[in-house]
């Protein structure tokens, strides 16, 4: 790695990237469904990753719903379990940026594999834990490397241009969420054998175990030059932040500038370096799209958070009615990734004006459901905010990549899942609060957040809309 490189992602003046388009022309990427052999070698990463997708979720799925009766059944108290929880929380608050921003350093192929067979030794030490020591032990491995969807999409924005990006995180999506449904149903058989959450943790050990092998087979030699592409390496015409042009003139007439260029510099100082250079777009550039996605988080974490509470005391829901509708609201939430294409196309690739749009729909359901004077009124809004939830985030996480630009991809997913663990923290705190008022305390105040992000949304409209987000998903 050459010095500066942790601050190649940031973005350029429009004259030097164009210059820089114009002397670097891309290859370009064949397009989803084209025929012929090569679109066939193209597409194969893409469907490889939606299968790794696929496992991550469906292994996990098998277990988390099991912990909480696990825990208890160690001698942990209500409390000591809640905090045993929370820390799973904690930890991927912390670590999601610094695994995200290690993945453009190191690579991606190497960060997956170290990411899925740590998050499976968890899962293995999990499954023998016979006190309350060795399952929060267990944990810690889970909490800091299970982040093998966050790096999956920073490796799918490698592979297929900025305007087919949508469709494919939102189809990953899709393949992940597909997981998350079959995998409960799983474990649930599984618990029900002898040892049966031992026998479940090893069989979510063992997906995990073929994940990686399938990691390691992937066709790397497909995504060689994308990934060279996207790599953290500074560009003669890509400045790092606060430097001029006379600068780096100056620089590179400065005797033994050239050797400094080539000194390699050790990975954990790339990391470092980018995430101070990350600091300032961050806070510049991209505030409004983190709060965004801290504010519409914690909305739809508030309306999920005493969901069958809510029901059973407003009209009398049993909790296996429930089940039913939230694995309802997951299938179509799931289905929703599918239509992101034409949904795009509609927009004209707008991703702003498609989030801005999905927020108001979230708002207006979450509205709905407050003051549903029916059972069906609230299955009307719950299938309509599966729908636009869905959206929202596959549209969130392709605006990060829009406007952070071409450059250390894993680092700005992996501080968006730092913002959304943040949520994760804050949520079940003003639910306990929300809850004191009324059973529609949570859900209200989620509306108001949603609210709150729409209209940090507006106010920065021109920054994002119209001809600029054309422009920058043509570049």
């Amino acid at each position: 790695m050459e010095p500066g490189a942790g601050a190649a992602w940031a973005r350029p003046r429009a004259g030097v990237r164009d210059a820089h388009a114009e002397r670097q022309e891309p290859r370009p990427a064949p397009e989803a469904g084209s025929p012929g052999p090569g679109a066939a070698r193209a597409r194969l990463p893409v469907l490889c990753l939606y299968l790794v997708g696929f496992l991550d979720l469906f292994g996990v799925s098998m277990v988390v719903p099991l912990l909480s009766l696990h825990v208890r059944s160690l001698g942990a108290s209500p409390t000591v379990a809640g905090v045993v929880g929370s820390s799973y929380g904690v930890l991927q608050l912390f670590s999601s940026t610094l695994v995200g921003c290690w993945s453009d350093v190191a690579g991606r192929r190497l960060s997956l594999l170290v990411c899925i067979l740590c998050s499976a030794l968890g899962y293995l030490v999990l499954g023998a834990s016979t006190s309350v020591f060795l399952f929060v032990l267990a944990r810690v491995p889970v909490g800091i490397f299970k982040h093998t969807l966050s790096i999956s999409r920073a490796l799918l924005s490698d592979l297929v241009p900025e305007k087919e990006r949508p469709l494919v995180i939102g189809q990953l999506n899709t393949a992940s969420s597909v997981g998350f449904i079959l995998g409960p149903m799983v474990g649930g058989c599984l618990s029900e054998l002898d040892g049966g959450f031992y026998l479940t943790c090893f069989t979510c050990f063992s997906v995990f175990i073929l994940n990686a092998g399938l990691v390691w087979l992937f066709p790397w030699n497909e995504v060689e030059v994308s990934s060279t592409k996207s790599s953290l390496r500074l560009d003669e015409t890509h400045a790092p932040l606060g430097e001029t042009h006379c600068a780096r003139q100056e620089a590179r007439t400065t005797p033994g500038s050239m050797v400094g260029e080539k000194t390699p510099r050790p990975p954990w100082m790339e990391v470092m370096s980018t995430l101070r250079a990350m600091q300032s777009l961050v806070f510049s550039e991209m505030w409004d799209i983190f709060l965004v996605r801290l504010l519409m988080a914690m909305a739809v974490m508030l309306y999920y958070s005493n969901f069958v509470l809510a029901l059973e005391e407003r009209f009398g829901v049993r909790p296996k009615v429930t089940g039913y509708l939230i694995s309802y609201s997951s299938a179509l939430g799931a289905l929703a990734g599918l239509v992101m294409g034409p949904i795009m196309r509609a927009y004209r690739h707008d991703s702003h004006r498609v989030l801005l749009h999905s927020s108001t729909l979230t708002f207006l359901l979450l509205l709905l459901y407050c003051t549903a004077p029916s059972l069906g009124a609230v299955v009307f809004s719950s299938t309509l905010l599966s729908f636009s939830t869905a959206v929202g985030r596959t549209c969130i996480t392709d605006l990060q990549l829009t406007v952070g630009g071409a450059q250390a991809k894993g680092t700005l997913i992996g501080m968006g899942q730092s913002v959304t663990a943040v949520g994760r923290i804050i949520a079940p705190l003003l639910s306990g609060v929300a809850q004191e008022v009324s059973p529609c305390g949570p859900p209200s105040l989620g509306a108001a957040l949603a609210l709150v992000a729409i209209f940090i949304m507006s106010l920065n409209r021109p920054r994002y809309g119209g001809d600029g987000s054309d422009r920058l998903k043509g570049e």
